[in-house]
């Protein structure tokens, strides 16, 4: 299970003394037990899986944010230890489809909902990502539905 595994690894971690990769798989845990509250459960309890892979979303999408910010500061020692701790959410994250999948996907659903010009291109990205049912970043999705109508 999910979660385990960043116990196990959180372990590992300290053992090896690596503070970064410690502080984020902390943090992971924390935002799972948050969940649970806020879902009204028990903090003992443990979160289903899709539950895990949405909170570590948020906390890689809370990353990137954080990194963009800090690179238009100025703070490249800041953005610097956001990129860490997102390459460590991200390696308990599924893998996401690529441009080339999402590009298919996009043209076979252009034809199938008859879209022909930019009106449609809301309906046609959120078909795209229904799609792929969360295993598509947005940002991909959004730019490869643009690329399709220039």
């Amino acid at each position: 299970m999910l979660s385990q595994k960043i116990r196990e690894d959180m372990k590992e971690a300290m053992k090896a003394r690596d503070q970064v990769r410690v502080d984020t798989l902390r943090g992971a845990i924390s935002a799972f037990t948050n969940e649970l509250v806020a879902k009204g459960k028990k903090p003992t309890e443990e979160l289903d899986e899709k539950d895990m892979v949405t909170v570590l979303k948020r906390l890689a999408k809370q990353r990137k944010d954080a990194i963009d910010q800090f690179t238009k500061g100025g703070r490249m020692e800041l953005a610097e230890k956001e990129t860490k701790e997102l390459s460590i959410i991200e390696s308990y994250l599924p893998q996401t489809a690529s441009r080339e999948e999402i590009e298919r996907v996009a043209q076979a659903k252009k034809a199938e909902l008859g879209v022909t010009d930019a009106s449609g291109i809301g309906k046609l990205t959120g078909a795209v990502m229904k799609e792929f049912a969360g295993n598509a970043d947005g940002n991909d999705v959004k730019e490869v539905v643009a690329s399709l109508f220039q």
